[in-house]
């Protein structure tokens, strides 16, 4: 566990950039309205009905410290172990405590006091809440580059998510790495956060009230495809995204031409799939998504439905968690013909988000645990 006082773990310590988000997330922002941007306020999709009702039960000095910048809520979660990166205020464990159930568990880490103290001042009231026995929610201070430094074992979590955290931190392949030691087999680190058009200028990145409002430290978007293989995560899945907007002038005149999106990916410690075709079948029962499962942009399965993917996603289906939701069926049945063809892949986050903006984000990614289901499950 990191140290409160020095600012290190074992083999870790605070960088300038690290002391810097501190005081920005610990003094000078009090409540959400005190951001300078909607990069931490993004909403890249409707929230499903019983994803609002557990936030509704979420005490409100919590969510008032919230500062994420989308919806990081992946599916089949009853039972899971789960990790959330730069957990803050606690918002979105105690949602997900909910979802976990009283036999999972969910951890977050963070390194900044001020908001582990908000987070932990609530976990009676809400087990209570949530009608517990026993809490299934606990918060570690730590670097989210220094996990197994902070105590967290390595291969003991299913799912680890983060919500607008990782542009923050300066060694962004470190996080990558660390989430994939800590992961199980088959796992899934399923995220939110801040990618540019290009790769910043050094004055972007040093500026502290752009760094603090998740613009400074944004990834250049193809950056995040190379870092994930070099760690070993399949390719990145693309699920969602949202253009970002800076409204005060005075930093918008800095950025200059750089453009920023809120863009949600999915990545998973499994085998590396080859390209070739495989036929994978939706069995139905993963909870929300009954009869029509939104994988990403660019899967989305209905169940009892073949549909044609290729060799990458179908290991990810195979070795996940999301195994025993899925039959693989033999290339060259009969069904063969009859299988549906996905829609084109979007790689780039921004023509993704553009696509949003044109056609409204309930015919792209709305998907079928929306409040309004998408055509392709009617």
């Amino acid at each position: 566990m990191a140290d409160g006082k020095s600012g290190c773990a074992k083999g870790f310590c605070d960088t300038t950039i690290h002391v810097d988000v501190k005081d920005y997330y610990g003094k000078r922002l009090q409540k959400t309205s005190d951001l300078q941007s909607n990069a931490c306020m993004t909403p890249a999709k409707p929230i499903p009905a019983f994803i609002r009702e557990a936030l509704k039960k979420v005490h409100p000095e919590v969510s008032a410290k919230y500062y994420g910048c989308g919806l990081v809520v992946p599916e089949s979660l009853e039972g899971c172990r789960i990790l959330d990166l730069g957990s803050g205020s606690g918002r979105d464990c105690y949602m997900l405590s909910q979802l976990v159930g009283e036999n999972g568990h969910v951890t977050g880490i963070d390194m900044t006091e001020g908001q582990l103290e908000v987070a932990r001042t609530y976990i009676d009231y809400h087990m209570k809440e949530f009608g517990y026995k026993k809490a299934n929610v606990d918060y570690v201070q730590g670097y989210i580059e220094a996990l197994t430094d902070a105590g967290l074992a390595k291969n003991s979590f299913d799912i680890i998510i983060s919500n607008c955290v990782v542009n923050l931190s300066p060694d962004k392949k470190r996080v990558l790495a660390e989430a994939y030691d800590v992961l199980k087999d088959g796992g899934e680190l399923y995220f939110s956060d801040v990618y540019c058009s290009a790769r910043l200028t050094e004055e972007i990145k040093n500026h502290k009230v752009l760094w603090g409002e998740c613009i400074g430290g944004a990834l250049w978007w193809k950056d995040l495809l190379q870092l994930a293989d070099d760690v070993g995560f399949s390719p990145p899945r693309l699920v969602t995204a949202a253009i970002i907007t800076v409204d005060n002038k005075e930093l918008q005149d800095i950025l200059g031409d750089f453009k920023f999106v809120s863009a949600t990916y999915r990545l998973f410690k499994v085998p590396k799939g080859n390209d070739k075709p495989c036929l994978i079948m939706y069995d139905g029962g993963i909870t929300g998504a009954e009869s029509c499962f939104e994988f990403d942009h660019q899967y989305t399965f209905k169940a009892n439905d073949v549909v044609q993917v290729d060799g990458k996603v179908a290991s990810i289906l195979t070795h996940s968690r999301f195994a025993e939701n899925f039959t693989c069926q033999t290339p060259g049945g009969s069904s063969q013909s009859c299988a549906a063809k996905p829609k084109a892949e979007i790689v780039d986050p921004f023509d993704l988000a553009l696509l949003v903006d044109k056609q409204g984000p309930g015919s792209t990614t709305g998907g079928c645990c929306s409040t309004k289901s998408s055509a392709c499950c009617k």
